[in-house]
């Protein structure tokens, strides 16, 4: 074998390899989509994919915070290398119709700026006693800003108490962009404490918490496989 013979050959494998591992990175989410999709056209269809807002699976510390199907879970790659921070559940129906409940007893904070979106400061996390955490819920307004969130948390809201199951808002689809919506969903994260009684910023993955134990399921893509995420003891 000549070397350049040989040099293609390497070049080959290499190509196939990067293909092969690619293909095994991408997989999941592809499989995701494609199941998101067969739930978005018709919901009723598969009503066994669905959770219920303020039921709880088994033990878990949370309650779940709207109805139904998680199409996105944590640490889910997007494009350009961007690893989800928390989990999209999809009600299957249009904006300002499927309710979101708070997960858990805790204190809502609503910036002033805030026109989607809430989050919910948990003084002693479940798991990690003494610990505080922060709970986020957003995409609750439609396109245009219009808020879904109910009267009981306008903007400049600090620190009210609520309890677990308690009506927060409707799912929307506000993305900041009207010309770019995102589907009707619930984007709901745990988020970390920076030590000083402030949340991080939730948008790098770093500063979250996989959701799956706090859920009492497999939300955490890497170990979730392509099934449906849903609770056996709904």
């Amino acid at each position: 074998m000549t070397w350049r013979r040989l040099l293609w050959v390497i070049v080959a494998g290499v190509l196939v390899g990067f293909a092969f591992y690619a293909y095994q990175s991408l997989r999941p989410r592809l499989v995701a989509g494609s199941r998101l999709a067969v739930w978005l056209s018709d919901p009723q269809a598969h009503p066994e994919w669905s959770l219920h807002a303020g039921t709880r699976c088994g033990s878990a510390p949370f309650v779940f915070p709207t109805d139904g199907f998680v199409g996105y879970r944590w640490d889910e790659v997007f494009s350009g290398g961007h690893h989800h921070q928390g989990i999209d559940i999809f009600g299957g129906q249009g904006p300002d119709v499927t309710r979101v409940v708070a997960a858990s007893a805790g204190y809502i904070t609503r910036l002033d700026d805030w026109k989607s979106a809430l989050i919910e400061r948990i003084p002693s996390d479940p798991l990690q006693p003494g610990t505080q955490i922060w709970l986020y819920y957003t995409h609750m307004a439609d396109a245009a800003g219009n808020s879904f969130i109910v009267s009981a948390f306008p903007p400049g809201t600090v620190e009210k108490y609520v309890d677990a199951g308690t009506l927060l808002g409707f799912q929307g689809d506000y993305t900041g962009d009207p010309e770019s919506p995102t589907g009707v969903h619930l984007h709901f994260s745990v988020v970390r404490d920076d030590g000083q009684g402030h949340f991080l910023n939730e948008l790098d993955i770093q500063n979250t918490y996989d959701p799956s134990p706090y859920l009492g399921l497999a939300l955490n893509a890497d170990m979730s496989g392509s099934e449906p995420v849903v609770c056996a003891q709904q």
